[in-house]
């Protein structure tokens, strides 16, 4: 019996001893630092990136337009990153419409392991069908809020980050045919992010991704995205109370609509993703008649706004050059 007790002590110690070990605390991945420099974000330089993307006219897929957006992107890039690349691929489209496509990826310490993604869609509407002008209907639009807003952003921050070096690394990425399908043809929208998902390497594992879509308008709101909070509800807080203490007042605390768009292709293939979008614009349903110009010919540079790009700028900034990884 007393040798059975000591072998039960014994057993209960060793398992304390181990249990001490277990409950050590470990740090998490990443986290926030405060009190560093953070460069300063330019919406007039993004709001002027928005011109000259509208200035090739419609960027749809296998258009003049989206030809020379292409050689744009690539002279900005490869001198504004660390390593470019595009990804080229082809996709049949409706009546066996063969799309030339091209995710566009800027890299910065590509040699890191812990990397996020920051990407919008560069592609516009081939079609207005929301257009109350029937002749309109079937022609492409110029998409400076849809698509142009977000990317414009983007590169201001490509900018930046070539100018200022992070110690992590961080993915720039442009997703083409995003805007392809017709309406509620869901298999035919984020075609781009569907191809980049599903062929990345298994060895890549970002920590998480930030998409832009619609943040350009004068009176653009960025609700909590659905998706984003069922996802990723850390990143959706982390982005939203830098908002807040920063003073971005375009950031609510509202939940939005629930908006199929590239964060859902990234997050059905592993990587977290969250949406920054101002959920109103789509429909073209709004009380304010000017905001009704998604998927119209509408959608033209007089709606958008410096500041609007300015704060989610200040945000994401922000963001970049407050996060700290610890393992």
């Amino acid at each position: 019996m007393k040798k059975v007790l000591l072998l039960i002590v014994a057993a209960l110690l060793l398992a304390g001893c181990g249990g001490e070990k277990k409950t050590k605390a470990q740090k998490p991945l990443y986290d926030l630092t405060s009190g560093k420099a953070v460069p300063k974000f330019s919406g007039e330089n993004a709001y002027k990136y928005v011109e000259e993307q509208v200035a090739f006219g419609p960027r749809n897929p296998n258009s003049q337009g989206a030809k020379m957006a292409l050689q744009y992107f690539k002279n900005f890039f490869e001198q504004n990153c660390d390593k470019f690349e595009l990804q080229n691929f082809i996709y049949t489209g409706y009546q066996n419409e063969k799309l030339d496509l091209t995710n566009i990826i800027a890299k910065y310490k590509p040699e890191a392991k812990r990397r996020i993604i920051l990407c919008a869609h560069w592609d516009t509407r081939p079609r207005a069908e929301q257009d109350k002008n029937e002749a309109n209907k079937h022609k492409p639009i110029l998409g400076a809020n849809d698509g142009g807003s977000g990317t414009g952003v983007l590169m201001e921050i490509a900018r930046i980050l070539k100018e200022n070096p992070v110690d992590y690394g961080v993915d720039i990425i442009l997703f083409d045919g995003e805007d392809y399908g017709e309406a509620s043809d869901l298999d035919n929208f984020c075609i781009g992010s569907k191809y980049f998902g599903a062929t990345k390497d298994p060895s890549y594992q970002p920590v998480f991704a930030i998409l832009l879509d619609l943040i350009g308008d004068i009176d653009a709101k960025y609700p909590q995205d659905p998706e984003s909070m069922s996802k990723a509800p850390e990143v959706v807080n982390m982005v939203w109370r830098i908002a807040q203490d920063i003073g971005a007042s375009r950031f609510i605390s509202a939940t939005g609509s629930g908006i199929y768009d590239d964060h859902v292709a990234l997050n059905q293939n592993g990587i977290k993703a969250i949406n920054i979008i101002d959920s109103d614009i789509v429909g073209a349903d709004s009380d304010i008649e000017r905001k009704n110009y998604w998927h119209t010919q509408n959608d033209t540079m007089e709606n958008i706004d410096k500041e609007a790009l300015q704060q989610v700028g200040d945000v994401l900034v922000k963001l970049i050059y407050s996060l700290k990884f610890n393992r």
